[in-house]
């Protein structure tokens, strides 16, 4: 993998839509975000033709992604959210002009196509730090979330990963102008979930379930069975709150193609169980969760008896969110049970 820069106080950073143009339904939000990046970061955003611009074409698209990364002056690239489009297009990206000027790039769920598109590459990138969910965070951004997204922009080397104490995936209207100076509430954490007794590291590679799902079901390339035996394989459910059966059957496809007992560990956020049209009660979110954890580690080990398995990680569609080091180690300290990640 290539070393990227870190960057500096003053820096410009590209924020663009390679997903859904969210700016555009909701630019009060997408304003606040920016002026997280300027007040909290103390860098400069700089947005793309296509960044608020609805039903922007894949090709406007791929042309903000290509000049974002050519572009010398900007040291980072920052998607405003996720969507559902990235399949179509991410694959059809000419190589040269990311090889060429390697910078990190923030982004999940849809964004897990760019990123392994990056990964293929031999460029890391930051599973996380969307503007809309993480920086235009309500009332103020987590603590937790900017510690890490600090150590993701400015910092280098190895990071310990700790449990978050409290954890919210309930969110706010973003319609609702008056609800930018309201708190979200939080919940108590449950610690991360840990199974297996060995030591391992790999480079992470994975993302939102649904997304590599399609990757699987759509024959995008993905790394070669050789590069699967350096990685820890990163997954998390998104705000489709997909069921323990569906996620069994995704993890089970890496296990038939013979993935799982190459991979050196599994780490799995925190599963989001609660949204708009889906409102579950504390009880019925821990029940949901420990279903999925539930499945994943039978799966697992149906393949691979040996390997970590940490779940309930600090990571996807939930807050607090650690923006995960993509294409960078990740370390299992199984006895100490701690996890140490390569920023």
């Amino acid at each position: 993998m290539k070393k990227l820069p870190k960057l500096s106080k003053g820096d410009k950073v590209a924020i663009i839509s390679p997903s859904f143009e969210i700016p555009a339904i909701f630019p009060h939000v997408h304003e606040l975000g920016l002026q997280r990046i300027r007040e909290v970061f103390e860098l400069e955003p700089v947005e793309y033709p296509a960044t608020a611009k609805l039903n922007a074409t894949l090709k406007e698209k791929s042309a903000d992604l290509i000049s974002a990364f050519s572009d010398p002056k900007i040291k980072a690239v920052i998607s405003t959210l996720g969507g559902d489009i990235q399949v179509t297009y991410i694959k059809n990206l000419p190589s040269k002009p990311f090889i060429e000027n390697p910078k990190p790039f923030f982004g999940f769920s849809d964004n897990s196509h760019l990123a392994n598109f990056l990964f293929l590459n031999e460029i890391p990138s930051f599973y996380g730090a969307a503007l809309f969910t993480q920086f235009a965070h309500q009332s103020e951004m987590n603590k937790y979330t900017v510690k890490y997204i600090k150590h993701a922009l400015f910092d280098e080397g190895e990071f310990e990963l700790l449990p978050a104490n409290e954890y919210n995936d309930i969110e706010l209207d973003w319609s609702d102008k008056s609800l930018l100076t309201a708190k979200r509430v939080y919940e108590k954490n449950d610690d991360w979930s840990w199974n297996g007794g060995k030591n391992a590291q790999g480079l992470l590679w994975g993302g939102c379930v649904e997304s590599v799902d399609e990757m699987l079901r759509h024959n995008i390339q993905i790394p070669s069975m050789e590069q699967f035996k350096n990685i820890v394989l990163m997954m998390e459910t998104s705000e489709e709150i997909p069921t323990s059966d569906y996620v069994m059957r995704v993890f089970r496809a890496f296990g038939e193609r013979g993935i799982l007992k190459h991979i050196q560990g599994v780490c799995v956020g925190r599963a989001k169980a609660w949204e708009f049209d889906k409102q579950k009660t504390t009880e019925e979110k821990k029940i949901y969760r420990e279903e999925q954890q539930k499945v994943i580690l039978e799966t697992v080990r149906q393949y691979n008896k040996d390997i970590p398995v940490v779940q309930n990680m600090d990571f996807g569609h939930t807050e607090p969110q650690i923006p995960m080091p993509y294409g960078n180690t990740l370390r299992f300290d199984s006895k100490e049970k701690r996890v140490f990640a390569t920023f």
